[in-house]
């Protein structure tokens, strides 16, 4: 017997969960391997790849999961609550978005219409910004909105996820600004180290799995769901 056809719609919407997880886990390796093969090295930070052979692969990325994040709608807010799902993940997807088009101020080639629309520094200054709130709506639906499931281990799952993004976010924003201005001794560990590179996948990683996980769960509770109501 078929399900009720609204079914179809739950299920996508849990799949779209499930593939901003997977965007987000590749995002990292697929630039981080495909600069070792194509490049023959790895980059200081994940926005530096804009500048390389891989810009498409950047900025494709990031569009996706930023279009994804704004077509996302979540649940419905609840008395009581200001802040609804869809307004974090529209704000996420526009700070993607703004990751992805806004580049930072490095690299030698041809400045892109957003440096030439709002030169180099406004345009790095909206790259750094629209990071900053892109993975700060992130680290607050993890522990806010998924850590309210019953489910005691998952909700570890997102808590562990939400903190290392916070926490990846603020090394993040201090190695940047080594990485920058920062004195000669501590610029060169930072660069030497990739520690912005690191800490970015890191707190995109935790993303992914936060995601993968909601997407799964609720998928699993889809399913039963409609096997009851298909007994009934």
């Amino acid at each position: 017997m078929r399900g009720d056809p609204s079914d179809d719609v739950v299920r996508s919407f849990y799949r779209m969960r499930q593939a901003l997880g997977y965007l987000g886990l590749l995002l990292p390796v697929t630039l981080i391997l495909g600069g070792l093969v194509s490049l023959g090295r790895v980059e200081p930070s994940i926005s530096d790849y804009y500048h390389t052979l891989l810009r498409d692969v950047f900025v494709a990325t990031l569009a996706a999961i930023g279009v994804f994040l704004i077509s996302y709608r979540g649940y419905a807010r609840t008395p009581g609550e200001r802040i609804s799902d869809d307004q974090v993940t529209t704000v996420a997807g526009m700070a993607a978005l703004g990751v992805a088009f806004l580049p930072n101020a490095t690299g030698g080639g041809p400045a892109s219409f957003s440096q030439d629309l709002l030169g180099m520094r406004g345009a790095a200054a909206g790259h750094y910004l629209s990071a900053i709130v892109f993975l700060s709506c992130l680290g607050w639906l993890s522990l806010v909105r998924f850590a309210r499931t019953k489910d005691a281990r998952r909700r570890r799952i997102y808590l562990a996820c939400g903190w290392v993004i916070v926490a990846m976010t603020a090394a993040t924003i201090a190695a940047s600004w080594f990485k920058v201005r920062g004195p000669a001794g501590p610029q060169a560990v930072v660069n030497g180290w990739r520690l912005v590179l690191w800490f970015e996948a890191i707190a995109v990683a935790a993303f992914a799995v936060s995601w993968l996980v909601k997407g799964r769960a609720d998928m699993v509770l889809s399913a039963g769901f409609w096997r009851r109501r298909g007994r009934g």
